[in-house]
């Protein structure tokens, strides 16, 4: 498996775990993530890590943590920007974006940055 191809993992787990935060999958985040899918060139793997975290009923924190824990390790990338939107879209497609989904959104852009700022701080 390529970096590249865990990353695109992530964004599924990720996902799912933006998905979960209200505590169910609804049908309308269902439909959105497969129309995001549908024109995806790593549908398969994205969809893969979703449906693995689903099986394993995987809780919202874990699955967040072991995201964000690979990203940190993987360093910056503008995929990131579209895992952003991915999640907003899932998010938005039932009943708009609620607090716990957007605290996820939120918290995924601010973990990032600062752990990025502190690596450019101890390179600088």
């Amino acid at each position: 498996m390529t970096d590249q191809e865990k990353l695109y993992e992530t964004l599924g787990e990720l996902i799912y775990a933006v998905a979960m935060a209200d505590g169910v999958i609804q049908k309308e985040e269902r439909e959105a993530l497969s129309q995001l899918l549908n024109r995806h060139s790593w549908a398969a793997e994205i969809k893969w890590s979703f449906d693995y975290e689903e099986a394993n009923k995987s809780t919202v924190e874990e699955t967040y943590n072991k995201v964000i824990n690979y990203c940190h390790s993987y360093g910056p990338s503008p995929i990131y920007k579209e895992s952003i939107a991915a999640m907003k879209t899932i998010a938005h497609a039932s009943d708009g974006i609620d607090k716990n989904e957007d605290n996820i959104i939120s918290s995924f852009s601010t973990d990032l940055i600062a752990r990025f700022q502190k690596d450019i701080d101890r390179l600088g």
